[in-house]
């Protein structure tokens, strides 16, 4: 369960907004929601297509462009060293293909994931020194690579630094360090991707009379491509890159993007940043996920289609090999919590397997955050040694709770909504004690938030209104889909789709009536009946079908209206924390104590419905809310002791069946009432 949120709105600024700039109501009012109020912000959101910062306003780009252009003219042989995820991958054949388009001698090197990892290693400098390389340019790394590019220096190559990452304090001694995160760098926009800042350096080698619109029409491709993987704000600049970008992409005459666009099922649609986000980003991901990112620049630079067609083929199967092993991971965490609950029960979650594709556990990660709303982190065991990567809710640096445990890590590194570490697998339980304690320690342990743009009345939906918010485009990161919320509908339709993979719901309000998807819940898992009130988080879109134009309703989220969701939420939470052995004052405890009564106000009802199969929490408004969440917790949890009823508890399942009662039982001889009376963990 996530906790919703509605975003203020001043509607006398909304109104002003409307009126000054001509727009529709419900744009003014998104952009007002957004903080997008200013002149400037509003017309360079809505209408800049080609305005760029002149890239020498970024520290040492003239150094970097200086020392380039040398290597160009004299000859030097150059190496774009580039990463294996679609914004390194873009930002290498960019560049690359800038270098050689203007007469440079230049190769490219992306490093192994499995292998080599993230950026420079000592192996590939040595493998480079061999080849003759004299300038390694990077491009979405090198911020961090103080020694390797100290190491290549003695072998006599010389190094330009060009990243978008944060600065772990002491800078390379490099040519030039071309990094928007420099403390001393006075660049006015400072959310670029890798392949942005490599944007910005072909910018300056362009020289003064660099025309930014005709170097769009070349790259805004790759751009796009790259920035929306990267998940950078989509803003400023990026806003810029990708709205030229997706229309760049839908008429490219690029071999290996026709090839991709073609084996996502993509080739003559309208593309969105979603698009790209689902179906393009992925297939570059898969190939470094799996080992093997050279494919991914051999894709994007060869202008041969047969070629193209067969590199996009592999990528296309990379992908769907991806998807089955994520699929796979998943299904060994859900017997996990299965038959054993309590790993989900800590406030930062750390589950970990051995084998587990380390390439894999991010993307991992970012689902079983969804599934539970906390900071997750999964890691993969190899023998010894162990990887990892985590996803973080919005309040929790998880880059600084890992940082707290630093002493028990061999490497570590990211930002609060993501990051990577390395540690000895001994090490995994200590690691997973010391970074809830660093969560305990955290005054206000936020709760995943749902975040609702604005109210909506379902007879307010119309093809007009959808097709006004498309000025708001491209979507992304700072600039998501607008979600809008729909109170007090009564659920009239269930209607199963895909043999029971979705649900197409339909509900009622006064007189106007609604129908939306509910994607991967079955009818069996869906707790609601008709004639049930409840509250929608949807999203709006606009669905075509030979030739017919309708208003696409997508459900995000889906609760009960009477649920008071922060208090369902504190209260599970305190059950939580008495599972993993926190004391709780007096009346902490008496809050999610069952007594007999209620005992039996749930038995009854379980003893009515046959069991039940949905989340528990469900059963506060299926019981009237005459128990707190944590008292139906600690009440199934008895029952479930006692032999009364078994708890099947998955990722995404809650099964409670009944089971023949063998004469009368204590409830109060359960175990965990025991402890509550106590008051001992």
């Amino acid at each position: 369960m996530k906790l919703w949120t509605v975003a203020p709105l001043d509607k006398n600024e909304a109104r002003k907004i409307q009126n000054q700039y001509e727009l529709p109501g419900i744009i003014a009012m998104l952009l007002q929601i957004r903080n997008i109020n200013t002149p400037d912000e509003i017309r360079d959101f809505l209408f800049n297509e080609s305005e760029i910062a002149p890239p020498l306003e970024i520290k040492d780009m003239d150094k970097a462009c200086a020392r380039v252009k040398a290597a160009i003219e004299n000859g030097e042989f150059i190496c774009v060293y580039g990463d294996y995820d679609a914004d390194g991958v873009t930002s290498t054949a960019l560049l690359y293909s800038y270098l050689e388009a203007v007469g440079a001698r230049v190769m490219y090197y992306i490093p192994s994931r499995e292998a080599e990892g993230y950026g420079m290693n000592m192996h590939a400098v040595d493998l480079l020194h061999q080849k003759g390389v004299q300038l390694i340019v990077t491009v979405d790394n090198g911020i961090a690579a103080i020694e390797e590019i100290a190491y290549a220096k003695t072998l006599g190559i010389d190094t330009v630094v060009t990243d978008h990452h944060m600065p772990l304090g002491k800078l390379p001694d490099a040519c030039a360090v071309v990094d928007l995160h420099r403390a001393d760098c006075p660049s006015r926009f400072k959310q670029l991707s890798g392949v942005g800042v490599a944007f910005k350096l072909i910018m300056a080698l362009e020289g003064e009379y660099c025309d930014a619109d005709s170097l769009l029409d070349n790259y805004s491709d790759l751009l796009s491509i790259g920035t929306i993987g990267d998940i950078v704000e989509l803003k400023g600049e990026n806003r810029v890159f990708v709205k030229r970008g997706l229309q760049s992409l839908m008429n490219t005459d690029r071999a290996g993007i026709h090839a991709l666009l073609e084996n996502a099922g993509q080739l003559g649609k309208e593309l969105t940043a979603g698009n790209v986000s689902f179906t393009l980003v992925p297939r570059v991901n898969a190939v470094g996920r799996l080992g093997f990112s050279g494919k991914s620049v051999e894709l994007l630079l060869t202008e041969d289609m047969d070629e193209a067609r067969e590199i996009a083929s592999g990528m296309g199967s990379d992908n769907a090999e991806r998807q089955q092993i994520e699929r796979n991971i998943i299904a060994d965490i859900d017997k996990m919590v299965t038959l054993n609950p309590s790993l989900v029960m800590d406030k930062v979650l750390v589950l970990d397997g051995e084998g587990w594709h380390h390439g894999v556990v991010g993307i991992v990660a970012a689902r079983i955050k969804e599934i539970y709303g906390k900071p997750t982190i999964i890691i993969s065991r190899e023998g010894e040694f162990a990887r990892a990567s985590g996803r973080s809710i919005e309040g929790f640096a998880l880059c600084d709770a890992i940082a707290a445990c630093a002493d028990v890590l061999i490497h570590f590194g990211g930002h609060p909504m993501a990051a990577g570490l390395s540690l000895r697998s001994e090490n995994i339980e200590i690691f997973r004690k010391r970074i809830n304690e660093y969560a305990d320690s955290v005054e206000h342990m936020p709760f995943d938030l749902l975040k609702i743009d604005c109210k909506l009345k379902p007879e307010a939906i119309s093809l007009d209104l959808v097709t006004e918010l498309s000025a708001l485009q491209p979507y992304g990161a700072g600039n998501p889909t607008p979600v809008f919320g729909f109170y007090q509908m009564t659920l009239v339709n269930i209607i199963p789709v895909s043999n029971n993979k979705h649900l197409r719901l339909v509900f009622s309000r006064k007189n106007a009536t609604l129908a939306g998807m509910l994607f991967f819940t079955s009818t069996e898992e869906f707790p609601y009946e008709k004639g049930t009130v409840l509250d929608l988080a949807a999203t709006l879109d606009i669905n075509e079908y030979n030739g017919q134009r309708s208003v696409s309703v997508v459900i995000k989220d889906i609760k009960a209206h009477t649920d008071d969701a922060l208090e369902i939420l504190e209260s599970g939470r305190l059950f939580e924390s008495f599972c993993r052995g926190a004391r709780l004052s007096r009346e902490q405890r008496q809050s999610i104590t069952p007594g007999r009564n209620d005992f039996a106000l749930l038995y009854r009802f379980l003893r009515d419905r046959g069991g039940w199969s949905a989340p528990l929490y469900t059963l506060c408004g299926k019981l009237d809310y005459r128990l707190s969440y944590g008292k139906i917790r600690v009440a199934a949890e008895a029952l479930n002791e006692l032999g009364l009823i078994t708890i099947r508890e998955g990722l995404k399942t809650c099964r409670i069946t009944l089971n023949a009662a063998a004469g009368k039982v204590d409830l109060m001889s359960a175990g965990i009432l025991k402890k509550l009376r106590e008051g001992t963990p």
